[in-house]
């Protein structure tokens, strides 16, 4: 059968939205997605989704990914772990891609993904020529995934999940920008699927401030699962509305404001269109809920032994406790983290001395078996790997037998 070109697909695309939408399709996704970057979303999830904050400051103006990626085709572009949103498109071509029959190495289809929100976490405007003139990014970027329901890297979003597949440092690495030398490039380059360095740089509207060296990028963690945690992140800097705004102006480059003296950072542009979100954005994110463990994935009788030794002997829930599995706010005082220093926990102490807290938080073991590697580095493989780095620093010998009935029951979380 013949394949069908980047501009005949552009054709079934635009025809496709005039005629139908695939079933499930949500109307306030798409008029959320048409709306002008003037009009403010009226949902957290819209603004999960769709909102870039005017970070088209940094990925526009500054890196200039919109000459990129017009030569990045689409093989290329799942390759290096973006995702097409299959709700975003027409029937017509939901068939073709289950048929096998559209080119998915002609970039021009790219900028057609591009224009029909599509690409998931990417906004971009594409002017009557079909040239992309503008580009930025969505915290959908980095947490939303999709079910790989039509193909690998294309189905419907799984908001919250991390993108464990998104190489941010190698698409970053792209830029033509002279703003990026050759050493930032290679550490960039290093970061490798599913991590990122979120103490490496900052932007401050203008220009790309210096933060750490070398650079330690961390696991893109998932999002789902967060109600009652409090303290959400790694090292618990602040609550997720903190971390939002620190990442929606000094990571994605959106034009807000953020400013904590504890690490040194001020970043103020006005008009602030970060800060006037995060309220819906939070109540978005944490309405999203962790995925039930994949039928059959897991032994049940082993998982059930793995619970008492989890209680017990292996003492693990001393620190992940409680029905979220975290201590954090079982200190003195609920509005001040409980933490662990690196050494309590035989972690890697480099980033969290580049924190605001230099301690770590219990991480919640929620969905566990959905995000590997483990850690706030990686550094663990897989679960054994979890177990065997414990059972060695509290020296519990643990038995073959009761190490695997304790990743059974991780895996059931």
């Amino acid at each position: 059968m013949r394949l069908i070109t980047a501009a005949s697909a552009a054709f079934v695309l635009a025809l496709g939205l005039g005629i139908s939408v695939s079933a499930g399709t949500d109307q306030t996704d798409q008029a959320a997605a048409a709306s002008s970057q003037s009009e403010l979303p009226r949902s957290g999830r819209a603004i999960f989704r769709f909102d870039t904050f005017g970070d088209e400051q940094l990925w526009t103006d500054v890196l200039r990914m919109h000459e990129v990626l017009p030569s990045v085709d689409p093989r290329t572009a799942l390759a290096v772990g973006l995702k097409v949103d299959a709700d975003a498109l027409p029937r017509a071509v939901i068939r073709a891609l289950k048929g096998g029959t559209v080119d998915l190495t002609d970039p021009a289809l790219t900028i057609e993904l591009i224009r029909l929100n599509a690409v998931v976490g990417v906004k971009g405007a594409v002017n009557a020529n079909g040239q992309l003139t503008k580009v930025g990014v969505t915290c959908a970027l980095c947490h939303s995934s999709v079910d790989d329901s039509i193909a690998p890297g294309i189905g419907r979003r799984l908001d919250g999940w991390a993108n464990t597949d998104l190489n941010v440092g190698a698409i970053v690495a792209l830029s033509p920008s002279t703003v990026l030398d050759d050493e930032t490039r290679r550490e960039m380059n290093a970061w490798g699927p599913g991590k990122y360095d979120p103490r490496h740089h900052a932007f401050d509207g203008t220009s790309l401030i210096p933060l750490n060296a070398p650079s330690l990028p961390i696991v893109i963690p998932p999002i789902y699962g967060l109600r009652g945690v409090g303290f959400e992140t790694v090292t618990a800097d602040g609550p997720i509305s903190y971390w939002n705004s620190y990442v929606g102006v000094g990571q994605m480059g959106g034009h807000g404001s953020f400013s904590d003296p504890r690490i040194g950072l001020s970043i103020t542009q006005t008009p602030d269109l970060v800060t006037p979100k995060l309220r819906a954005l939070l109540d978005y994110q944490l309405s999203l809920r962790t995925p039930e463990p994949a039928a059959g994935s897991f032994d049940r009788r082993a998982a059930a032994r793995g619970r008492e030794l989890f209680r017990n002997e292996a003492r693990c829930s001393s620190c992940h406790g409680g029905p979220l599995f975290t201590d954090v706010l079982s200190g003195a005082d609920p509005r001040v983290p409980l933490l662990h220093t690196p050494a309590e926990t035989g972690m890697d102490r480099r980033y969290a001395d580049r924190s605001a807290t230099r301690q770590y938080r219990t991480t919640p073991l929620r969905g566990l078996q959905f995000h590997a590697p483990y850690f706030h580095d990686g550094s663990a493989a897989d679960l054994p790997a979890v177990v065997d780095h414990y059972d060695t620093l509290f020296g519990l010998g643990l038995s073959t037998g009761q190490k695997r009935d304790l990743v059974e029951y991780l895996k059931s979380l």
